[in-house]
């Protein structure tokens, strides 16, 4: 099941007239009710934002960002979606801007080719297969656009506006990705 659908799981243990309520309470400063809302969230934000990034360190505090920033944006759920779905849109959102935030930390603390090496798995180290260890070794934007596409359901017109990027690069990347993908799992 898709971080979406378990997020919407989560939120469906919830009346809408509860879920309701607490997204009011929360809006009008209750921070007993947004802790309820982060209870029934926080494990399906930062599974969305641990297969964006690749590294739980980096989900964790994306987690973080994202709730912080949540606190903000709750004004802006108009409930003309479900609050499930709006969600997986601003946790996509926020980790992606995330993400951009602390590529240029990466960039300067670590050469591209060291980045690159400490990200993927020995492949004699591997005794099963082992999924999302080979979408977190992906390259960045490969593996951005495939969770968002493949795992999240989101069409690449979708994920070409998410990622500031032409549909045709998001399309080229789910595919580089693909083969890739492929590639590793035919070596175990």
């Amino acid at each position: 099941m898709s971080n979406q659908g378990q997020l919407i799981e989560a939120h469906e243990r919830f009346t809408d007239t509860e879920l309701i309520h607490l997204i009011e309470a929360s809006r009008a400063g209750d921070k007993a009710a947004y802790r309820q809302l982060y209870d029934i969230s926080v494990g399906q934000v930062y599974g969305l934002a641990l297969r964006l990034i690749g590294d739980r360190n980096m989900a964790e505090d994306a987690t973080q960002e994202v709730f912080i920033q949540l606190w903000n944006k709750l004004d802006n759920y108009a409930g003309d979606a479900k609050f499930s779905t709006w969600l997986h849109r601003v946790t996509a959102n926020i980790t992606v801007s995330y993400m951009r935030r602390q590529k240029s930390w990466w960039q300067r603390t670590f050469s591209i080719e060291n980045s690159e090496a400490m990200q993927l798995p020995a492949q004699s180290d591997l005794q099963q297969v082992n999924f999302e260890a080979h979408v977190a070794s992906l390259p960045e934007r490969a593996r951005m656009v495939f969770v968002l596409h493949a795992i999240e359901g989101y069409r690449h017109e979708d994920v070409a506006e998410m990622l500031n990027m032409a549909v045709g690069t998001s399309k080229a990347q789910y595919h580089r990705a693909k083969h890739l993908l492929k590639e590793r799992l035919g070596h175990e």
